[in-house]
């Protein structure tokens, strides 16, 4: 049963403030649950119904985990389906990670469900660290950590002020913008940053003027434009399959 301060303390990290407050983020569905199962990070404890609790019990060992019946995870959770499990999660402290290897860095892209989407499409190529604008969507919004379908155990992500971080960086800058040479033209080095703007905005200015190369995926059909997140997989795949043996 989830207790009346328990359900408070669910409702409230479904707003920002107060997951900044409380250092801790909410992890929802019972496939993004299980992620936490072998992941580094610090589960406080996990809501779910008996079933989900028995068909996982060997996985589960260890963990801190209270009986709850679906009415009462349904309106804890912010999900409109899938609320069998729900797990606090303490917010991880990360360093900032040194520019090398592949990268992605995304610049004032604000949607939840974009951001967690690219975490999904940076942990399918390997890529762990993302390095975003301070104005991105919060990567534990609960809409971002659903959107990863579990990625988020294995993808961090650094809010940083973008263009120092992209003036200190000693790799090539790939900027995506509409002018920019086609991604299937483009050299790409073994070792880069892929920088990516909102939909609405593109690269801003302030990080734009960082960029050594400006791509473009070419179009051969009507749409004006494509989804940030589709857009980062398909430029990302562009650089990866250059150097993969």
């Amino acid at each position: 049963m989830i207790s009346k301060n328990q359900l408070k303390t669910l409702r409230a990290l479904g707003q920002k403030k107060q997951r900044k407050a409380l250092g801790l983020f909410l992890v929802q569905g019972e496939k993004n649950v299980l992620e936490l199962v072998g992941s580094n990070l610090n589960t406080k404890q996990i809501f779910a119904t008996s079933e989900f609790l028995s068909e996982h019990k060997d996985l589960l060992n260890g963990f801190d985990c209270i009986d709850a019946s679906l009415d009462e995870l349904t309106k804890a959770s912010t999900l409109k389906s899938n609320n069998a499990a729900i797990a606090i999660v303490e917010t991880p402290n990360m360093d900032v990670p040194t520019a090398k290897g592949t990268m992605i860095a995304l610049d004032g892209v604000s949607d939840p469900g974009n951001l967690g989407t690219i975490i999904r499409v940076a942990d399918w190529y390997g890529i762990k660290h993302i390095i975003a604008s301070t104005d991105c969507a919060d990567p534990y919004n609960p809409k971002t950590i659903s959107a990863t379908m579990g990625s988020f155990a294995r993808v961090s992500v650094s809010l940083v002020d973008l263009p120092s971080y992209l003036e200190a960086s000693n790799l090539p800058v790939y900027g995506a913008f509409l002018e920019g040479d086609s991604v299937h033209q483009t050299t790409f080095k073994p070792e880069g940053i892929l920088l990516m703007g909102s939909e609405s905005h593109g690269v801003r200015e302030a990080a734009s003027c960082y960029v050594t190369d400006k791509v473009t995926i070419p179009s051969f059909g009507g749409a004006e434009s494509l989804n940030v997140a589709m857009a980062t997989g398909i430029i990302l795949d562009n650089m990866k399959r250059q150097h993969t043996n």
